[in-house]
């Protein structure tokens, strides 16, 4: 009363099949009379034109068919909540009460696999100890891919739907970039036959992931891996038949060893494609470039051996450039960071989307970057969102030959902005460095004007709030800005106070350092005020000419120079708005 399937292959393709026939006493029994309230399950067919899909992948759809997560959901929950270990035939009655179509059988075995078998670490590590049988990997609640393919391959069975157990390499866990694969398989999946052609998916890793040192399994559930679209799916699965990949052309061992490994996450963040596509780059003087294609929104962030010092990466609109300049030759991991920037606070955290090996051969020891530097560098998307808008300079680095520069943008409403200037050492310290940018307003356009104390790599960084928000500032980018010109030594600009209203301006003088015992000339705009006095050694009176209040003061014997406001002729009470230093002679 046993039905046997027996294949037979042209002698020079693997002997997988025969092994595990001869192997599983069991699987004979799967479709014989043990098998009462099941139909009997046709021999899966080998994978033929219409099953292929096109390679390189065509970026339609990460799934080999049409497929509605939210219809599912009902079936989900259903499928998670049953709690059947006693046989693994009343395991697939109780799922199929809720699943009507193949492809809610198939996802209601997926969905419970997923959920409730772990993967075996100390199995993993002692496999003689080991059984792959899908009666004991029920009874056991964990196993290694063998068991998981093999459980899901006899629940599909049982269910009437025609499944297969494939086994490859696969770029899982101790996966290092640009190894190369040889000898058994390491890695079992299935295939499943819905709607007239095959589909691939991987329980094992749709059940959640173990760290490096292969000692812990961390469940958590991955839709990526079930029904994956072959041409990404052939990113980090290569089957042992190559029929198998499903993909038209096949890639050969070569090509799959050789290609980018392009996590889950890449394809879940909705990420498109890297530049360079090979896994090892080599600098050229001291310098590689990376880039990533994707769709608006997305934000990223890079460690070159644990620390984003060593690189320039901005943001575009489709995606992020990033040029990496290693302060060490050799070898060097480089990781790439992405997270939604309108993220649910469950997915507020950047995930590794792809790794390289960057090899140096020589350092470029004039791109030593300041610490202060933050990635990303430069304007941007993200910089526009928060109401920085036309910004005359989209690059993100600055070259200066006089140590002076200027920067203006238009801004959304209702915004205030801080700024500060950094570099490396102890030449600036913090309220200096916001003494060396000034900003001018007129209207909506804001002109940040920066003086440079001295030669070197500076970084200017950029705060806002809303003006109504009496909260503090939050960091929205910087500039990188270099000046070789060792000549340059500008003092900073004068010290302001809180009358000194935003549009108000200086013309002169910008500098916050007078010479001394000289007469200084004083051009001020300002509005909605009665006088205004310059305090020195003596009192100096400015004088109005339409929206500008002038005239000269003497720095005669004083170390300070003040700008007092009267704000109304009939109070007698002065405000300072403005301080200068006089040179000590």
């Amino acid at each position: 009363g046993t039905q046997v399937t027996l294949e037979i292959h042209p002698e020079d393709s693997s002997p997988q099949l025969i092994k595990r026939l001869s192997l599983g006493k069991g699987s004979q029994r799967l479709r014989g009379h043990d098998n009462k309230g099941f139909q009997r399950t046709e021999a899966p067919r080998s994978p033929g034109a219409k099953d292929l899909h096109a390679y390189p992948w065509d970026k339609s759809s990460l799934k080999s068919m049409p497929v509605d997560l939210q219809q599912f959901e009902k079936l989900d929950a259903y499928a998670l909540k049953v709690n059947v270990r006693n046989s693994v035939e009343e395991l697939v009655k109780a799922l199929l009460k809720q699943a009507r179509t193949d492809l809610e059988k198939v996802r209601a075995i997926w969905m419970w696999i997923c959920h409730h078998i772990e993967y075996d670490v100390v199995g993993y590590h002692n496999k003689s100890q080991l059984s792959s049988k899908p009666r004991d990997v029920l009874q056991m609640g964990k196993s290694i891919c063998e068991g998981y393919a093999e459980l899901f391959e006899h629940m599909c069975s049982l269910a009437g739907i025609q499944c297969k157990k494939l086994s490859g390499h696969a770029k899982g866990h101790g996966y290092k970039t640009g190894q190369t694969f040889t000898g058994d398989s390491d890695h079992a999946w299935n295939a499943v036959y819905l709607e007239g052609r095959w589909h691939l998916l991987d329980s094992t890793w749709g059940s959640g992931s173990v760290d490096d040192s292969f000692t812990k399994f961390t469940q958590r559930y991955n839709e990526f891996y079930f029904l994956t679209h072959p041409a990404l799916f052939i990113n980090n699965h290569f089957p042992d038949n190559s029929n198998w990949q499903l993909l038209k052309p096949t890639l050969t061992l070569k090509e799959f060893e050789n290609n980018m490994l392009h996590n889950s996450n890449f394809y879940t963040l909705g990420l498109l494609a890297t530049h360079p596509e090979t896994p090892i780059i080599q600098t050229v003087n001291g310098k590689a470039s990376v880039s990533v294609d994707c769709r608006p929104g997305t934000l990223f962030m890079f460690k070159l051996e644990g620390t984003d010092q060593h690189g320039l990466m901005t943001l575009k609109k489709h995606g992020m450039k990033l040029d990496i300049y290693p302060q060490k030759t050799g070898s060097h991991k480089l990781e790439i960071f992405a997270k939604p920037s309108k993220a649910e606070a469950s997915d507020d955290v950047y995930k590794c989307v792809v790794e390289y090996v960057v090899q140096c051969e020589s350092v470029d020891a004039a791109m030593r970057f300041p610490r202060e530097l933050h990635q990303p560098v430069g304007p941007s998307w993200f910089s526009e969102r928060q109401g920085f808008l036309r910004p005359s300079h989209r690059e993100p680095v600055l070259h200066t030959n006089d140590g002076r520069c200027s920067l203006t943008f238009t801004l959304g409403k209702d915004i205030s902005v801080l700024t500060s200037l950094h570099t490396d050492g102890s030449s600036l310290a913090e309220d200096m460095g916001r003494r060396h940018v000034l900003q001018i307003h007129r209207g909506n356009q804001v002109e940040l004007k920066v003086h440079l104390p001295h030669a070197g790599s500076f970084v200017l960084k950029i705060y806002s709030k809303k003006k109504s928000d009496p909260g503090n500032y939050d960091y929205i980018f910087n500039y990188l800005i270099r000046c070789l010109n060792t000549e340059v030594k500008w003092p900073a600009f004068p010290q302001s106070y809180s009358k000194w209203l935003q549009d108000y301006e200086i013309l002169e003088p910008l500098s916050g350092l007078l010479p001394a015992n000289r007469n200084v000339q004083f051009k001020l705009k300002m509005h909605g005020i009665a006088k205004v006095l310059v305090q020195a050694d003596n009192t100096y009176p400015l004088t109005r000419n339409r929206d500008c209040w002038e005239g000269t003061c003497n720095t005669s014997g004083c170390r300070e120079v003040s700008v007092m406001v009267h704000e109304n002729a009939n109070h007698n009470y002065y405000s300072q708005v403005l301080k200068y230093e006089v040179e000590t002679q």
